[in-house]
């Protein structure tokens, strides 16, 4: 028997520093319905960009991805997901230095628990320095600003694009071109 739509799409709640990197490429991975950039994990409710980036909020700049896994595996979305950043740096990726920019996943089950560490225990033979992701429930998950929203596609001449997310799509594209579209 066939399975409903609402069975076959997942959605991961992953923080791996600035979102606009994380959502540049989900947003070209096939099997991927939709990518929210947000804010989650903190204490304050409805928090501007402009409060997250001061670091007084606890919040996190994360990405929820939505995917079919009937077209993606869970893992790939995963393990992707330690390809896109470094998982050893606590609260910081490159030169985005803060809480805000901590790696973190969010799960909402206990099966997604799960899943989140045995991607860690996969991605920590990648890497030489122990993996620092924060594995947290999902607490309230607030929408960044529709600016923040697929920001590479609107502005992928933009400095921090051209240097910062350019080279990370080339590494998704090395490791998961069979998954990344144009």
């Amino acid at each position: 028997m066939p399975r409903s739509i609402e069975e076959v799409m997942r959605t991961f709640v992953l923080g791996g520093g600035c979102f606009w990197c994380l959502d540049a490429v989900y947003q070209k991975t096939r099997g991927v319905s939709a990518v929210v950039s947000g804010y989650t994990g903190g204490h304050v409710r409805n928090p501007d960009y402009y409060e997250v980036c001061s670091g007084t909020t606890g919040h996190a700049e994360v990405v929820a991805v939505t995917f079919d896994e009937t077209v993606v595996p869970e893992e790939v979305i995963l393990d992707m997901f330690f390809v896109l950043h470094d998982p050893t740096t606590l609260n910081r990726q490159g030169y985005d230095v803060g809480t805000q920019y901590r790696s973190s996943m969010f799960y909402e089950t206990t099966e997604e628990k799960i899943l989140f560490e045995e991607a860690i225990e996969r991605a920590q033979a990648l890497w030489s320095n122990p993996i620092v992701t924060e594995v947290s429930r999902l607490p309230d998950f607030f929408e960044a600003e529709e600016v923040h929203q697929n920001f590479y596609a609107k502005f992928p001449a933009q400095g921090y694009c051209q240097v910062i997310i350019n080279p990370k799509l080339a590494k998704a594209r090395k490791y998961y071109s069979a998954w990344l579209g144009a």
